[in-house]
């Protein structure tokens, strides 16, 4: 089944962003991620959170495969320098309709 990882970033220090997507776009291609949005202009439709700076969505084949990426030696130092970086909240979600009246 496939699994979307959803992130919600606000940078606080810039230093790092720029090697970030230099280095782990295609480490994530690489694992089978795609990306499906990485973008500033979200708006918000509904509610009252705050609307983060960046909004990242990234399907992956599998939950294995997105774990693989996560936890991966490779991806280990970038992902250090993004926490440091950055306020982050990521999701992951499965692709399915678990009232099964969407056909996905």
């Amino acid at each position: 089944m496939k699994v979307y990882s959803i992130g919600e970033l606000d940078i606080t220090h810039e230093a790092w962003a720029a090697e970030y997507v230099k280095n782990v776009t295609p480490m994530i291609e690489r694992y089978g991620g795609r990306y499906l949005a990485r973008s500033p202009r979200a708006e918000r439709i509904e509610g009252e959170r705050a609307v983060p700076q960046i909004v990242v969505i990234v399907e992956w084949p599998s939950r294995e495969a997105c774990d693989a990426f996560y936890s991966s030696e490779e991806y280990r130092p970038y992902l250090q320098s993004r926490l440091d970086g950055a306020r982050n909240e990521f999701l992951i979600v499965p692709g399915e309709d678990f009232t099964r009246a969407a056909r996905i």
